[in-house]
């Protein structure tokens, strides 16, 4: 049996925020509804909803330009990351998004690690472009140098 629900937040592989969708009974009683991720399709949820939807879209607007402003700070950044490194310039490991962040953070730029998103798995020495996922319109990009470390 289905229900319909309105999701009061963007859920990964559900809907954005304001729509209206039709999930199982029991994960819109046990999950949706005890977090606040979605309301009954109701009239009177529909109307507080066209509220919500206008503070929504004002914060919105705000979140997206801080947003903006900071992916243009990341990109002015480049990383330099020192891995052992075999044969072919083949590392011993890969690059992580943990150390991405740790080096953000030393440059005194606080980004949290699952926003960072690497493509493929950096495992070569050289230069990459990593993204990081902002907001979920506004991607920045940081530039990556993977180096040998020193004694190779």
């Amino acid at each position: 049996m289905s229900v319909k629900v309105v999701l009061c937040q963007d859920m990964d592989n559900l809907g954005e925020r304001g729509d209206v969708v039709n999930v199982a009974a029991g994960y819109a009683r046990n999950f949706l509804f005890p977090k606040d991720y979605a309301l009954p399709a109701t009239p009177g949820n529909m109307k507080v909803l066209e509220q919500r939807r206008r503070i929504w879209e004002a914060r919105d607007s705000k979140e997206i330009e801080a947003a903006r402003e900071f992916a243009s700070k990341l990109e002015a950044v480049s990383l330099t990351v020192a891995k052992k490194s075999g044969e072919g310039d083949t590392l011993y490991g890969s690059v992580t998004n943990i150390e991405i962040a740790e080096l953000l953070h030393a440059k005194g730029i606080e980004v949290d690690r699952r926003k960072i998103v690497i493509d493929d798995p950096i495992k070569t020495l050289g230069t990459f472009t990593v993204h990081v996922k902002l907001h979920k319109s506004v991607v920045g990009d940081v530039t990556v140098n993977v180096t040998a470390a020193e004694g190779e």
